[in-house]
């Protein structure tokens, strides 16, 4: 193997090293700020008046809204996924971060 492509092969690896830890940071990232959209959500509920209907508009207005601004991936279902995240875990906890896939 040539000098030039032993260094090829090292700066590749170093560039794809550094992809999966960005990759990684960014998928925690996201992770903790479906679960602090999941607490917002509840939060909001919990003040709301009448609780059910008032919790269907608040995820159906929500999933609007989100959409508008920011595109694909915040439907009414996927919300819903998130409240649910944060009720099942209401203390987050990065280290179980970790865990998750």
């Amino acid at each position: 193997m040539s000098k030039v492509s032993k260094i090829y092969i090292d700066i590749a690896e170093l560039l794809n090293i550094a992809r999966a830890k960005a990759y990684h940071t960014v998928n925690s990232i996201m992770v903790e700020t479906y679960w602090k959209i999941g607490q917002r959500i509840v939060e909001e509920e919990q003040g709301g008046a009448s609780r059910a209907e008032y919790g269907a508009k608040l995820i159906e207005n929500l999933s609007r809204y989100l959409t508008d601004t920011f595109g694909k991936g915040f439907s009414e279902a996927n919300l819903k996924s998130m409240r649910s995240f944060y009720i099942a875990y209401p203390e987050f906890d990065r280290q179980c971060l970790a865990n998750l896939s």
